[in-house]
Formats: C-alpha cells, structure tokens, sequence
C-alpha cells in the first residue's frame, strides 16, 4: 500500500479562471502550474486546463485549474466550464478599465452557474504595468469587499503573488471541505468521478470536449 492510498482521501478541486480577453489568464496559470511566461502567447481558443499539486496541512491538494477564452463567440463553453467549480479567480488587467468594469458580469454569471460557497478572488494582473495602471489598488479593494471577494495584485510577468492567490483560494477550498462535507460519503464518490472523467483522460465526451487543447 502507498502512502497515499493509506489516507483513504484525496481532493481534487477544480478553479476556473474568468475574466476578460487579453487579462493574462493563461500566463498566470502556465507561471503557477509550470513557472513559464510566455511574451508571445495567444489567445486562448476553448478551454485548456493544468493539475496542479500543492501541500495544505500535510495533505497534498491537487488544484485542477481551467482557463477558458475570454472571447464571446466562444461563450457556448459556459455551464459545462463551471460544472463542478469549488474555486474562481476573477482576472482584470490593471492596465485597462474596461476589464475591471467587466468584473460584475463575471460575477453574474459564477452567481447562476455555481454554488455560492465557492471560493472566488479578484484579481487585478500586470501590477508590473505600475506606470501605465488605470484601475488603483483601492478600487480593486472596494469592489472585493463589497462583493465578499479576495483580493490580490499579481503579475504573471514576473512572479508577483501568482502563487500566493492560487494557494489562498486552494486553502480556502480545503477549509470549506473540511468544514463542510468531509465525511460526506456522496462528495468523495463525486470527486472521484471527476477524477475519472476529467484526468484519467477516458474517451467519454466530456473528456475528449476538454482535453482536446491541453498540450
């Protein structure tokens, strides 16, 4: 027996990313997952997501991470991207209001599709852009408590906080499980489902729908 089939538990949460367009979704995730940026990346064409394990009170949390594009014409991804979300990272780019004005309708739109219980954080990226920054910190502090959000500044470009607000949203994700639905035995057949489903990589629709852009 190994030393994680000896626990009998295993967590595995899913985080969507939204926001609009060109925010640098993709960078923030390709920086947490595998500290990689990439000055030349393009937009994101459906939806691509990473696995990634962290450490939260000795217990190894696998974060699976999913971004989507922020473009509307391929808003049709919509409900089967947040089914099952337990975590939201809500991306603008301080650099241009018009992503942060957009931020309410993110919200809207997490409200009807997902449990109000998830973890959700707003976060304001590119801080390194400090001489052409549209959107201040104190608004981005505002809105969050007036939404009952988390707040971070990060910049994908060099490292700033991008681990920290991923860890912050996973934590507290542990914590409503542990909370919650620990000895839930109806929540650990769902994640093992999702396991199946969603890593093992098996030819259902869903599978091939969500990994067909994953490289």
């Amino acid at each position: 027996m190994d030393e994680h089939s000896s626990g009998g538990e295993e967590y595995l949460l899913k985080i969507v990313l939204i926001g609009d367009s060109a925010v640098g979704k993709s960078n923030l995730l390709s920086r947490f997952a595998r500290n990689e940026f990439d000055t030349n990346s393009k937009a994101t064409i459906g939806v691509e997501f990473q696995t990634q394990a962290v450490e939260i009170d000795g217990k190894e949390v696998k974060a699976q991470i999913w971004d989507t594009a922020g473009q509307e014409r391929f808003r049709a991804v919509t409900s089967a991207y947040y089914r099952g979300a337990v975590g939201a990272l809500i991306v603008y780019d301080i650099t241009r209001t018009t992503t942060f004005d957009s931020v309410k309708r993110w919200l809207d739109e997490l409200t009807t599709h997902c449990d109000t219980t998830m973890a959700r954080m707003l976060v304001g990226n590119k801080c390194d852009l400090e001489n052409i920054r549209a959107v201040s910190v104190e608004d981005g502090k505002s809105l969050a408590e007036a939404e009952g959000l988390f707040f971070m500044e990060t910049s994908a470009l060099d490292s700033t906080n991008v681990e920290a607000a991923f860890e912050v949203v996973i934590r507290e994700i542990y914590n409503n499980i542990s909370r919650k639905v620990i000895n839930s035995d109806s929540y650990k057949a769902e994640l093992s489902g999702n396991r199946v489903s969603l890593v093992n990589g098996d030819s259902s629709k869903q599978s091939q729908m969500f990994s067909c852009c994953a490289k």
